[in-house]
């Protein structure tokens, strides 16, 4: 089973396309925050317990 997040699911960010697949979530949330932070200077550490909440309802469970 694989696990991905597209960047173009968060609101206001429709015309990124970022889009990480790894073999865990654990995985999938390391390449979220890389991504967060070179392609949109953005601090992970930053982000609020709701923001990774909802963050983490974005991430899908791919077919397989």
């Amino acid at each position: 089973m694989a696990y991905s997040y597209a960047c173009k699911d968060y609101p206001e960010m429709d015309s990124c396309p970022g889009k990480v697949v790894a073999e865990t979530k654990e995985e999938v949330w390391k390449l979220m925050e890389l991504h967060a932070k070179e392609a949109h200077g953005e601090d992970p550490n930053d982000w609020s317990a709701e923001d990774r909440a909802f963050l983490g309802d974005l991430i899908r469970e791919e077919a397989g």
